[in-house]
């Protein structure tokens, strides 16, 4: 940081305008000021000052600005201890878990309501159909809010928005608790979704900021496994507590509780990442300790119009999503292996409830073999970081995002394995329970390797731009979370459960090449795309 010296026998109203505005450069000449150059927010015609003679009589009263760098603020280069990656480790893990029990109770309370369709079908007299929408429209809420909270992050830092968004998250969780009606109940589902979604999408803005490419990989790792978690451990939560004498409402009441805890901790933990957003908020207090209102940082210098801000931020996760084919094949993957996610939380009752005679609360019980798969593996990615580490040796220490591909490449071939293995075991009720449900450790240990890598392999790609990155990514695997419940009963039902699996293994076994492709071709097609980080020659 660096301040310009000024005059010190400038008027009062030199100084006054000086500070008026912090944009505005001068040119003084002999014959007169280049008026061209300067960019203010206010403007001062002759109608207001009078005559070309009067008004260059009137500009020479200011001091010239022979270098506006002067008045930057900025860090203190790449070691100043406020760049998020400088921290020690103890703040780092600090934040990581504020935004990891964030993340953990707003994924937790979007499958959690499947433990209380069965009341809400008896308490407002709908079918099972429109009680699952509870689910769905959660998720929809999951699919349209990265769209607005991405770029808010990237606009207004990581913290302040996250902050806002769970507490008034905690809110719409009271407000299906208390609702009168089976309106209220889907319309503040949608909405506990939308800002729910704060933090799933700016956490992984936040690790890149704070961690480099060598040590992020495990961080987003357990990120990923705490995010599914959260799904599949809820439907045991909320199936115990809606058939208890609490009742189902209390499924949203203890998500609010905990969402209140998760922003107690942010306000008190939580700590801002995004370096635009620290130089932004140094330079508010440096103008404040100084006096000196011409001191800004480069940031600040940027318009704040509507149409700018829609341009720039608003509308790049959709541009993202529509033309950089990398994500939107990565997209793609994870869609589906996310909508079998959410779509086994409506197979399973007809698996071990329908088929097998099981109550509920214990039929949700087969779900911990998946979150048993989730932590196999998540720990399994960490015996690929030392062929990451190597590749990155190679790029002079940037990152490899292909490197990122061999452990999707091994999940890719044992989810659907898992699949065909709970179909044609399931089918049949005479054969032990034991043996489908072990297959469930199949599907998560597939799961979360694919989801795991996807995320790691877009922030690799994307970023500068990573927020907005994964909120494409986001609204996409959302919108598939949130359809495939609605039909998952039907095709069961319908097609039977062996063959209704068949289908989805299927599907499952011809996306297998998508991330043989890319760890064949991917260098070549981020080569190719002005966003894409390009490998050096």
């Amino acid at each position: 940081m660096s301040s310009g010296n000024t005059d010190s026998s400038v008027d009062p109203l030199s100084a006054d305008l000086e500070k008026q505005s912090t944009h505005r450069s001068h040119e003084y000449e002999d014959e007169g000021f280049d008026l061209e150059k300067q960019n203010t927010r206010h403007t001062y015609t002759h109608k207001q000052v009078g005559s070309d003679i009067e008004f260059n009589d009137y500009l020479r009263q200011f001091p010239v600005v022979n270098n506006p760098e002067d008045f930057i603020v900025d860090l203190n280069g790449p070691n100043d201890p406020s760049l998020a990656q400088n921290w020690s480790l103890r703040i780092k893990l600090q934040n990581v878990a504020v935004m990891g029990c964030a993340c953990l109770w707003v994924s937790f309370g979007s499958s959690s309501f499947s433990g209380a369709v069965p009341a809400v079908m008896m308490n407002y007299h709908v079918g099972r159909t429109v009680a699952i929408l509870g689910i769905s429209l959660y998720v929809m809420g999951f699919a349209s809010g990265p769209l607005f909270w991405a770029p808010m992050s990237e606009a207004f830092g990581r913290r302040r928005p996250m902050i806002i968004a769970v507490f008034i998250f905690s809110i719409f969780q009271i407000a299906v608790a208390t609702a009168k009606d089976i309106q209220t109940v889907m319309i503040c589902r949608f909405f506990c979704g939308f800002f729910g979604s704060s933090p799933v999408t700016t956490v992984a803005g936040s690790f890149s900021d704070m961690f480099s490419a060598r040590t992020r990989g495990l961080v987003i790792a357990t990120y990923a496994a705490i995010i599914f978690n959260g799904p599949l451990v809820s439907p045991i939560v909320g199936g115990f507590i809606g058939k208890s004498y609490l009742g189902w409402r209390w499924i949203s009441y203890i998500t609010a509780i905990m969402g209140f805890f998760s922003l107690i901790c942010m306000l008190i933990f939580h700590r801002e990442t995004y370096t635009k957003t620290i130089t932004e908020d140094r330079a508010k207090l440096v103008r404040k300790l100084t006096g000196n209102y011409c001191l800004h940082s480069k940031s600040e210098e940027e318009t704040l119009a509507l149409s700018y801000f829609v341009h720039k931020y608003l509308t790049l996760p959709l541009r993202l999503l529509l033309f950089e084919p990398i994500l939107l094949l990565v997209s793609t993957y994870t869609a589906f292996v996310y909508g079998i996610l959410y779509g086994l939380l409506e197979a399973y009752p007809v698996i071990f409830g329908e088929a097998r005679g099981w109550s509920e609360g214990v039929m949700s019980l087969p779900y911990l073999a998946i979150l048993v798969g989730v932590c196999i593996g998540s720990i399994s990615v960490a015996f690929f970081q030392p062929y990451y580490f190597r590749q990155m040796e190679k790029k002079n220490g940037r990152p490899a995002p292909e490197a990122r591909l061999p452990a999707m490449m091994l999940g890719c071939i044992v989810f659907p394995i898992g699949i065909f293995w709970l179909a044609w075991t399931g089918n049949y009720p005479k054969i032990h329970w034991i043996v489908p449900t072990i297959s469930g450790s199949f599907v998560g240990f597939g799961i979360i390797t694919i989801f795991q890598q996807s995320i790691n392999y877009i922030v690799d790609c994307y970023m500068d731009i990573s927020a907005s990155a994964i909120a494409a990514n986001t609204l996409f695997r959302s919108s598939f979370g949130a359809a495939f419940p609605l039909f998952t009963t039907q095709m069961f039902n319908n097609l039977g459960i062996g063959w209704a699996g068949s289908l989805v293994g299927f599907v499952a076994v011809a996306l297998i090449p998508f991330p043989f492709f890319l760890f064949i071709y991917g260098s070549k097609i981020r080569s190719m795309s002005k966003l894409c980080l390009k490998d050096l020659p």
